[in-house]
């Protein structure tokens, strides 16, 4: 009996604990069960919930669990003394401290590899790199963990962008401190949005710990209807369109011609949205069952008819942080200052390293000779750059924060390069009134095509496979073959078509049939969930993909 039980009790790498496998469901229903019991006060609440997410981020996860919690005990012992400190110097001292623990773990585990391939190019000492947390636990405890190699902790950008800003909220006064170790962990750990997002805010959560339990029938019903909305985009759209198209033609982009790399790059914009947004859409629905309220995520993207609103309508969790915690605090648009003349430098220094040469940072002190020098001749350049340096900051640190590689600082800077030229296109633009429906509409199609444009990057298997895929967009395009390829892909097409359209249905018909399925009878809404479930597990096709967000 313990044999038949113990591999659903311990960590499988190969099987993680995903919302899409079966396991995940049983699982919630042991919780949601447990949870009748020890729902009558908000500490053993908590507790309780703690508890069940550290097992959920250990079935997920494995021995990186001890990370979480290295992290979580750093920022509670830093926060208590945060707020109990009254001297400014000693409270940024220790606000110092949680970012310094926080971005040391973040750098260690997600660039260990890159700063190390860097030190063997410039002095060719090869360096291994070894996990020495797994190393340190196995021989403290007699685990097994790998320690060989360092794998990247599933959901570590999420979790340490949260812990930060429970330190930061207290600094800034904007929340007080937690009444427990365990109502903290449960803070940082909490299962539905832990591995993925949403980044949760402090400020927004914490009161949520302390509420007594209340979940209404309209709570459970839209609760219901985002983890099947969640589930529907993830395992019927996301994934049909990657096993069946996208993935193949981004690893050989070269055995495709120009349109079906377009296009593969346009079910790719689809496939992240619907991927990202399902998981969201899922953790948001488990808290509502659970009785808290994550933040809204996604808001129809692709509506969007600038960049600017694009990025106001993805990641609003992390779009929103690194507006509070970062793009503000260096200046925002008014100008630049002090810090981010140290996120310049923090640039320069990732981008030479991945460039392994020294002419970076000359060449890019060379452009801001020549900027310095323009400014003194026409002061208007020199305030057009100072109130736009900030944006692009931004959101070249927001690529770092996928990954330490070229194509995400592209990505980024190609984003924020879409920032800025709106910020001047926006004043002279003859299609500027969007309450004309046309003008929205070239809008929306323009933003949808330059976003899509920077996903080559984003997804890109590396600098020469984007590369490739470009040029055959531009050179082998092999227009006779379009309706072939159509006919081809036609299942395909028909998917990401009609993902488009469902995405943009005005907002008013989302609300009308999510209020429908809310306000149906109970009976209803197990009959459609049956449905939507008999129909998701027809559709599936390969084994179960991991969501792609997993991987930051």
């Amino acid at each position: 009996m313990i044999e038949k039980i113990l591999p659903y009790l311990t960590y499988n790498s190969e099987h993680p604990l995903l919302f899409t496998s079966l396991f995940f469901w049983v699982f919630l229903g042991l919780v949601l069960l447990g949870y009748s019991f020890l729902d009558k006060t908000t500490r053993t609440r908590n507790a309780y919930l703690f508890l069940v997410s550290l097992f959920f981020y250990y079935k997920t996860g494995g021995f990186y669990l001890v990370i979480l919690l290295v992290s979580t005990v750093a920022d509670y012992v830093i926060g208590n003394r945060i707020y109990k400190t009254e001297t400014d110097w000693k409270k940024k001292s220790w606000l110092a401290a949680s970012v310094v623990v926080n971005l040391s773990i973040l750098i260690y585990f997600k660039y260990a590899y890159f700063f190390a391939d860097f030190f063997t190019d410039i002095t060719g000492i090869e360096v291994d790199v070894y996990n020495y947390f797994s190393w340190g636990f196995n021989n403290l405890v007699g685990t097994n963990f790998v320690w060989e190699k360092i794998l990247l902790p599933v959901g570590i950008s999420f979790f340490t962008f949260q812990t930060m800003s429970y330190a930061i909220d207290l600094y800034r006064g904007q929340v007080k401190p937690v009444k427990s170790m365990l109502d903290f962990g449960f803070y940082v750990s909490f299962f539905p949005q832990l591995v993925a997002g949403p980044i949760v805010r402090a400020a927004d959560f914490v009161p949520q710990l302390y509420q007594k339990y209340k979940l209404t029938r309209a709570d459970f019903g839209i609760g219901l209807f985002w983890i099947l909305n969640g589930l529907l985009k993830k395992l019927f759209l996301a994934d049909y369109i990657a096993v069946n198209f996208v993935d193949r033609v981004f690893s050989n982009p070269g055995s495709y011609s120009g349109f079906e790399n377009m296009m593969a790059l346009f079910g790719y914009t689809l496939q992240v949205y619907a991927d990202f947004s399902g998981y969201t859409d899922i953790a948001i629905g488990v808290a509502l069952w659970l009785g808290f309220r994550l933040p809204v995520n996604f808001n129809s993207p692709y509506k969007a008819s600038s960049v600017g609103e694009f990025w106001r309508r993805w990641h609003i969790s992390l779009s929103s942080w690194l507006k509070d915690y970062l793009y503000i605090p260096m200046g925002g648009n008014r100008s630049g200052s002090m810090f981010s003349n140290i996120m310049i430098g923090v640039i320069v220094l990732f981008v030479s390293l991945m460039a392994a040469s020294w002419w970076i940072p000359i060449g890019f002190l060379g452009v801001v000779l020549v900027v310095i020098l323009t400014g003194k001749v026409l002061p208007a350049f020199k305030s057009w750059v100072s109130t736009n340096v900030n944006m692009m900051l931004t959101m070249l640190i927001g690529g770092l924060w996928h990954g330490a590689s070229w194509n995400f600082v592209i990505w980024g800077g190609l984003n924020g390069l879409g920032l800025v030229f709106y910020k001047l296109w926006k004043k002279i633009s003859p299609w500027g009134n969007k309450t004309k429906w046309y003008n929205r509409a070239i809008g929306i199609f323009t933003t949808l095509v330059f976003i899509t444009f920077t996903r080559a990057w984003f997804r890109g298997e590396g600098w020469e496979y984007t590369m490739l895929m470009l040029q055959q967009i531009g050179t082998d395009f092999q227009p006779q073959l379009v309706g072939e390829i159509i006919v081809g892909y036609k299942y395909v097409f028909i998917v990401m078509l009609g993902g488009f359209i469902i995405h943009w249905l005005p907002l008013g018909t989302k609300d009308w049939y999510r209020n429908t399925f809310v306000k149906a009878p109970h009976f209803v809404q197990a009959l459609i969930s049956l449905l939507a479930i008999i129909f998701i597990y027809q559709i599936l096709t390969a084994d179960l993909q991991p969501f792609i967000y997993f991987a930051f």
